[in-house]
C-alpha cells in the first residue's frame, strides 16, 4: 500500500482522494452506465422512420453520457487501484477489470460495424414506414448490446458485492 512508509497528512491526503475518486467512481456508474441499460428500448418503439430518426438522435445524445461515464468508471477504478494495490491481487476487481475492457472492446469490434447499416437506413431511406432490413439488423446490434449489458451488470455486482474469491467457484460441485 502507498500508505506504509507517509506521514499522517499524506495519508490524510491519500484517503481524501481515495474518497473522491471513489464517490466519482459510484456517480459514474449510476449516471454513465445506467443510461446504457435503457438504450434498446428508446428505439424499440418506433413505429414510423420519422419516429426511428428521433429515438436515434435522443439515443445518441444519451450515448454521450455512456462514454463519458465509462471512460470515469474506468479511471476512477484504476485510480482507487493505484492508491491501493492490493486490488491488483484480488479475483473481484481483475475480473472486473477485465470484463469491463471486454465490454468497452464491443464498441468498436461488433457494434459500430453493426450500426452501419442501421445509420445508412437512417441517412437514406426514403418512405416512412421501416423497412424490414432494419429489423433485421438492429436484432443483430441489439442482441450483442444486451451481452454488452450482461457484462456490465456483472461488472456492478462484482463492484458492490467484492467476492473474497469468485463464488461461482464454490457453486461449481453443485452441477455435477
Amino acid at each position: 500500500m502507498l500508505f506504509l512508509q507517509t506521514s499522517t497528512k499524506a495519508k490524510q491526503k491519500m484517503a481524501t482522494l481515495y474518497l473522491a475518486l471513489k464517490t466519482i467512481h459510484i456517480l459514474s456508474a449510476i449516471l454513465g452506465l445506467g443510461p446504457g441499460f435503457i438504450m434498446i428500448y428508446m428505439v424499440r418503439l418506433a413505429s414510423n422512420m420519422t419516429e426511428l430518426r428521433q429515438a436515434y438522435k435522443i439515443r445518441n445524445r444519451t450515448h454521450i453520457f455512456v462514454m463519458v461515464g465509462g471512460t470515469l468508471l474506468l479511471l476512477t477504478g484504476l485510480g482507487m487501484g493505484f492508491i491501493n494495490p492490493i486490488f491488483f491481487h484480488t479475483q473481484w476487481y481483475m475480473t472486473g477489470l477485465v470484463l469491463f475492457l471486454i465490454a468497452l472492446g464491443f464498441g468498436p469490434v461488433i457494434l459500430s460495424p453493426c450500426s452501419k447499416p442501421i445509420k445508412k437506413i437512417l441517412r437514406e431511406y426514403q418512405g416512412e414506414e421501416i423497412p424490414e432490413d432494419y429489423y433485421r439488423f438492429s436484432r443483430k446490434l441489439f442482441f450483442w448490446e444486451r451481452v454488452e449489458n450482461v457484462i456490465f451488470g456483472a461488472v456492478i455486482l462484482l463492484m458492490i458485492l467484492k467476492p473474497s474469491r469468485l463464488f461461482l467457484v464454490d457453486l461449481l460441485p453443485y452441477f455435477h
